[in-house]
Parts: C-alpha cells; sequence; structure tokens
C-alpha cells in the first residue's frame, strides 16, 4: 500500500470505530435506565423491609419507633 492508502484507510477505520462505539453507547442507555431502576427497586424494597422488622421488634417488645 501506498502512504496515502494507508493513510484513507487508517481514517475510514478511525471513523468505523467511533461511529461503531457511538451506536453503542446510545444503545446502552435503555440498559443503564433499567439497571438503575432494578436498583432502586431493590433500595425500596430492603427499606421497606428494614421499616417491617423495626415496627414488628417495637411491637414485640412495646417500645417507640421514633
Amino acid at each position: 500500500m501506498t502512504k496515502t492508502r494507508k493513510s484513507t484507510f487508517a481514517r475510514l477505520m478511525l471513523v468505523s470505530a467511533l461511529l461503531t462505539g457511538t451506536a453503542v453507547s446510545l444503545s446502552a442507555c435503555n440498559t443503564t435506565r433499567g439497571a438503575g431502576q432494578d436498583v432502586s427497586a431493590v433500595g425500596h424494597a430492603t427499606s421497606h423491609a428494614a421499616t417491617s422488622a423495626q415496627q414488628g421488634i417495637a411491637n414485640a417488645t412495646g417500645a417507640s419507633t421514633h
């Protein structure tokens, strides 16, 4: 290959890699949002379970929760 063809090929490969990376990043946005919602749901469930446990202990011992 000549120097010009190598340069053109390298530029084409760089553009292809950038476009592929952009496409993958954009498609991952929905996946990341879904993962964030899953983590949030686990946090809410854990908080609810802790509150329920605290109330159960308070009821069993006659103690106040606040």
